[in-house]
């Protein structure tokens, strides 16, 4: 009998249906308002390369604060709710920047980011969470890649939606158009499977002793520090880059900023490709390998993007940097989901995001003020050399027979004799 994934019957999953449609209104969400902050501030501020630095660092360094808090109360709140909870705060949230920037200043549109960043702490762990409890082991690959599609179908979607939604309608309609997404995205949640009410809801123990215990988890784990190393040094290369991607068109090319839209539909055209590429290869694959090719080719275009002078080249660069993102993504996240036992997962989460989290802002708030001395070729090489490190810091990981899993309350992670 075969034991090979279906997507026929992975479809039919209800929390399969759930999570979908929520992602579907949430990604609608996160790039309207993420690309009418970006032009909002750039217009406001003359694209003050500062101003747009700080647009990522609040959108970054409230994870890196709030992860590993975040993942501790996960494994401890039932996911159905928290994660509902968080959808309808952050629409909440949206309703505060509208009266703010009626009333007050609008510089509040940062706000509206800081929220969303910090829930999404509490919610994500728990989706991951309730996707280990409601989708069998040999399934996980394909739901990651299924995901990671959805995720790269936005990226072509989204920016043109966003766009069109601020140049047409202002900021003030872009704000509400996320606001109620974000409520949809809570009513579609309503149809995951009920929670389990798990007997370590009557005994709860204090939050200082889960999360000592998450740590001593982690670091009994040769695969989860060594993906921890690897999380550090990409950090540290992904901060350098992250708010430079506008000045790759308006400095770098010497276009107008509107055509960021369409170097996020070539990624977006691209990671769609890569991910239904994954989906067919990736379960004969080991998750490492996945992650390892793609940290290598990613190293590659980014030094890439910093010498090119010509649209038709970085477009191409764009296509190939898309093409392997989701060999990263889906190997970050299927090593964890391996590796850990559903009452860790929140923890784990939250013990390797600020590896990385907290590696990318430090280099972000850096990243404008760097740029000023130096250049867009230094900053982007930088980044692809900081990738290489990654890879390194993985190779043991990749040796012939190294083999990784979750056996009852110890990982089984070893190599063979």
């Amino acid at each position: 009998m075969s034991n090979a994934p279906s997507v026929g019957t992975f479809f039919r999953n209800r929390f399969v249906q759930a999570i979908l449609l929520s992602g579907l209104f949430m990604h609608i969400g996160i790039w309207v308002r993420n690309l009418a902050i970006l032009m909002y501030v750039m217009d406001q501020t003359n694209g003050d390369k500062l101003a747009i630095s700080m647009i990522s660092v609040a959108e970054f360094a409230p994870i890196f604060i709030f992860s590993f808090i975040g993942g501790a109360f996960a494994d401890r709140w039932r996911p159905k709710r928290t994660m509902i909870s968080c959808e309808l705060l952050s629409a909440a949230s949206i309703l505060i920047v509208l009266l703010s920037m009626e009333f007050g200043t609008w510089k509040a549109v940062f706000f509206a980011t800081l929220v969303s960043a910090i829930l999404s702490q509490f919610s994500q762990p728990s989706g991951m969470k309730l996707f280990k409890l409601h989708v069998p082991e040999n399934q996980i690959q394909m739901g990651m890649s299924i995901n990671q599609t959805m995720a790269a179908l936005f990226m072509i979607l989204g920016p043109i939606i966003g766009t069109f939604i601020f140049v047409q309608f202002g900021i003030m309609v872009s704000i509400a158009v996320t606001g109620t997404a974000f409520i949809l995205s809570a009513i579609a949640l309503l149809w995951l499977p009920a929670d389990r009410v798990l007997e370590e809801d009557k005994k709860p123990t204090k939050i200082t002793s889960e999360l000592a215990e998450g740590v001593r988890y982690v670091m009994g784990k040769k695969i989860l520090k060594l993906l921890g190393g690897c999380f550090i040094a990409a950090g540290l290369g992904i901060g350098l880059i992250q708010p430079l991607g506008i000045f790759l068109i308006t400095e770098q090319l010497g276009l107008p900023k509107e055509y960021l839209q369409w170097m996020l539909t070539v990624n977006g055209v691209a990671m769609i490709i890569g991910g239904v590429i994954v989906m067919g290869f990736a379960k004969n694959m080991k998750p490492q390998h996945l992650l390892a090719i793609g940290m290598s080719v990613s190293a590659i275009t980014m030094i890439g993007f910093g010498m090119s002078t010509q649209l038709w080249l970085t477009l191409v660069i764009q296509f190939f940097s898309g093409l392997i993102m989701p060999c990263i993504q889906i190997g970050i996240t299927t090593m964890i989901l391996k590796n850990s036992e559903e009452e860790f997962l929140g923890r784990v989460n939250g013990i390797l995001n600020p590896m990385f989290m907290g590696s990318m802002v430090v280099t972000m708030s850096l990243s404008g003020w760097l740029l000023s001395l130096s250049s867009l070729v230094f900053m982007y090489g930088l980044a692809g050399a900081l990738f290489l490190v990654g890879v390194l810091v993985m190779l043991p990981l990749l040796k012939r027979g190294y083999q990784e899993g979750v056996t009852g309350n110890e990982s089984v992670v070893q190599e063979s004799a």
